[in-house]
């Protein structure tokens, strides 16, 4: 099991950073950001889908070696010789509690150090890069009292093209401001930057005396002040994804019981240990389905174990938004996923033993009538809130 585990971390590993490189790029080539940040970055945000990677590649080599030992039809021959299919079990169960307990280490420990690594480095970036959170088409209100949106970001010339600036920083008068083109200037070593705006137009208002002015201007300079964006920088204030166990549990006594952020500290907090879990419940469940593909080749368990594991994920996200929700309790949308794969595996291996077909197209309907009574049941409660 071990060589088929390592390589299978090594290519979903491949993939999720094959989703990140399309921006990693983008940062290098076109905003100058230090190879060694960008290294940074990728390593900060391993143990960030490792947690996902590790139970897919254990599930993976578990169900790939016996799919191997049935289609070379080992398994017959250590049943002929009188070796229980339980005899099997040991190296299996070892190999699953050392994968729930490298993910529990990263759960509880490399995540929350990694969150706040993660973000650490992105305020450091943003700070001499601001234009990379400039995103095109969208509001940002990142800078004190001003909102502000960009059609294009001509990345080339290093210009925006067509603003829109809302600007709130005078007490009775708001600016509305709108120009063709403009450009960002950074004042060294702090968090304020200057724009620089062309051949645009002013729009004041003051609702107090009811004065309403235009003002063309050739060129004119704001000044953008990044205080709102690193407030909670500056105060060393944490998300909950970057918090310990304990520093979870007090931040959930600063709520109400079964308010929607209650929801989402209990979610995370249950996730800690559900997410290592999965390592037991898709190894239990890799056993049988290698044990009955005897006459099936490796795609088809690679496409198995990809399909069982995308079930779960979808449980686990459905599981996720039923629970912010408050629609099930946290702790079921966390612990449901684990429990449908487990329950599913153990009746499956169960026949096995027995030496009893399975259905593997029936078990898929189950699933997926599972995954479409869940579905239902988010729409229900969603509508029903809309009706209040």
């Amino acid at each position: 099991m071990l060589p088929t585990f390592f390589l299978s971390v090594a290519v979903f590993t491949f993939i999720f950073l094959m989703a990140k490189m399309i921006k990693i790029t983008n940062w290098v080539v076109n905003y100058d950001v230090s190879i060694l940040s960008v290294v940074m970055m990728i390593c900060y945000s391993m143990p960030l889908f490792l947690v996902f990677v590790l139970p897919m590649s254990l599930m993976m080599s578990i169900l790939l070696t016996f799919l191997r030992m049935s289609g070379d039809n080992e398994i017959t021959a250590l049943k002929t010789g009188g070796l229980s299919i339980y005899r099997l079990l040991p190296p299996v169960v070892f190999f699953c509690l050392s994968g729930f307990a490298a993910t529990l280490f990263l759960t509880i420990y490399a995540m929350p150090w990694a969150s706040l690594a993660i973000k650490e480095l992105s305020y450091s970036v943003a700070a001499s890069n601001i234009d990379i959170g400039l995103k095109e088409r969208t509001f940002n209100g990142s800078f004190k009292d001003v909102m502000l949106y960009v059609n294009k970001v001509d990345i080339k010339n290093k210009e925006l093209i067509d603003l829109f600036i809302e600007d709130k920083r005078q007490p009775d008068i708001v600016s509305t401001v709108i120009a063709p083109k403009g450009k960002l200037y950074r004042e060294p070593d702090k968090y304020v930057y200057y724009l620089v705006l062309y051949n645009g137009t002013i729009y004041q208002t003051n609702l107090d005396d009811r004065i309403a002015t235009s003002i063309r201007f050739d060129s004119n300079k704001f000044k953008l002040d990044l205080q709102n964006a690193f407030a909670d920088h500056k105060a060393k204030r944490k998300h909950r994804s970057e918090m310990s166990l304990r520093e979870l549990m007090r931040y959930a006594q600063t709520y109400k019981t079964k308010s929607q952020s209650y929801n989402k500290v209990l979610l995370e907090f249950h996730q800690k240990f559900s997410l290592p879990f999965t390592c037991i419940a898709l190894g239990v469940l890799a056993v049988p389905l290698g044990l009955q593909s005897r006459s099936a080749k490796r795609p088809y368990g690679l496409i198995l174990g990809l399909f069982f594991f995308l079930v779960y994920y979808l449980l686990l996200s459905a599981g996720s938004v039923l629970g912010k929700a408050g629609s099930v309790p946290p702790v079921i949308g966390m612990w449901l996923p684990n429990a449908v794969m487990l329950v599913i595996g153990i009746y499956l291996l169960l026949r096995s033993a027995r030496e009893k077909p399975i259905h593997l197209f029936y078990a898929a309907a189950f699933l997926l009538q599972v995954l479409t009574k869940f579905r239902r049941k988010h729409l229900s409660s969603s509508k029903s809130k809309q009706l209040t």
